[in-house]
């Protein structure tokens, strides 16, 4: 069988309320860095992929075209620009790892970008719903009001698991202080996320302001090679498994808080992987919401259907937990730049593998897993993460 391709080499903006006045300067700040980081010159750059969303966050469109003007080195490189909603990043390392994969060339540039505080946040409510089904699911909260929606059902079938919520989200704030790519460096203990109060409103349904992840810039970049070539470079992250599943767009057409293709990839990447999930030393999973990472246990595995709220309230997911979750912080603290967040997931497990994730350092981490998913688990993509060198 084809030997996958490894990550070689990677690149990450801190996230949140960034002085960088557009995606432009945003996918300039990481394409070099992270060539650099992998010890590839930009003439050895065969294809380039860029993730951004925009969908009108902001006026410039076509990115693809925009990596050169950071790295006039990389004028003539095929680039192009992917968009999968809120798995924008995830897809974009999927097209360039296709590309390699393929022999079509040795080595490819993954960016993932956006900017998301150029607009009004009043505005962007409305631009985020292009990743829901509108003729059916308008909502003037926006996504905040459709996974409000989803833990209102889910509390009604399973019970009411707001403090679990709570628990989510103050684990992923505690994990974030030591992440210094993070929107949010401060811990929010239990107390402050599980009581509602002028600076924890209500936001939809059960969900308080704690359980939303924010509104962020952020850039992220991957430099991937093939195994040949990644064994003559300093490092090698091999994907042992990759999947991508996708279910309906419309919550009508599904069961909302079953997340069945996010369930589905995890099954997938880790049979074609060989692995149970007790064989993974950590999991970065889509925390857009504390309500999906709650439902993205049982998807997972971790835990039976209706039982998800077991994994935090047991400790399962701790940094010192049988399966640590989000040590980045996730979604939830680190910051949801939409087209940056699933390449941002990569960067933060092959840190990990790699020994080079500082203070945010797990010891004894051999396997990682990513779950990034678009829409209400619309697109969904697992990736099994592990060192070769």
């Amino acid at each position: 069988m084809k030997q996958s391709a490894c990550i070689v080499g990677w690149s990450h903006t801190p996230f949140g309320k960034l002085d960088l006045p557009d995606v432009e300067s945003l996918i300039t700040s990481v394409a070099r860095p992270a060539l650099d980081h992998a010890g590839v010159a930009p003439e050895d750059v065969d294809f380039a992929a860029v993730g951004v969303f925009n969908n009108g966050l902001t006026p410039q469109g076509f990115e693809g075209g925009l990596v050169s003007l950071g790295e006039p080195r990389l004028r003539f490189t095929p680039t192009i620009h992917v968009e999968n909603a809120c798995a924008t990043g995830t897809a974009a390392l999927h097209t360039a790892m296709d590309f390699i994969e393929s022999g079509r060339g040795r080595i490819a540039l993954v960016i993932g970008a956006e900017k998301m505080t150029a607009l009004p946040s009043r505005l962007l409510p409305d631009i985020l719903l292009s990743g829901a089904y509108r003729k059916e699911e308008e909502n003037p909260q926006g996504f905040a009001g459709i996974f409000g929606s989803i833990a209102a059902a889910y509390f009604e079938r399973h019970g009411d698991h707001r403090e679990e919520l709570a628990m989510i989200a103050a684990k992923n704030h505690a994990n974030a202080v030591t992440n210094p790519y993070a929107h949010v460096r401060k811990a929010l203990d239990f107390e402050f996320c599980n009581t509602v109060s002028d600076r924890n409103p209500l936001v939809a349904g059960p969900l308080r302001r704690s359980d939303c992840s924010m509104v962020s810039d952020g850039a992220a970049a991957l430099v991937i090679a093939d195994a040949e070539t990644a064994a003559t470079l300093q490092r090698a992250i091999r994907l042992r498994a990759r999947s991508h599943v996708n279910d309906f767009l419309p919550l009508s057409r599904r069961d909302p808080i079953e997340f069945a293709g996010a369930r589905l990839a995890w099954e997938k990447a880790l049979a074609m992987a060989g692995i149970s999930l007790d064989d993974l030393s950590l999991v970065e999973t889509h925390d857009c919401f504390t309500v999906a990472e709650m439902i993205e246990y049982e998807a997972m595995g971790l835990m039976p259907r209706g039982e998800g709220w077991r994994a935090i309230r047991e400790g399962l997911t701790l940094r010192n937990g049988k399966l640590p979750v989000n040590v980045s912080g996730g979604l939830k603290a680190r910051g949801h730049p939409l087209g940056a967040t699933g390449v941002s997931q990569h960067v933060m497990v092959a840190m990990q593998l790699a020994g080079e994730a500082g203070d945010m350092q797990m010891p004894n981490v051999e396997l990682g897993g990513v779950f990034n998913m678009g829409g209400a688990a619309v697109t969904n993509y697992v990736s099994i993460l592990e060192r070769v060198k």
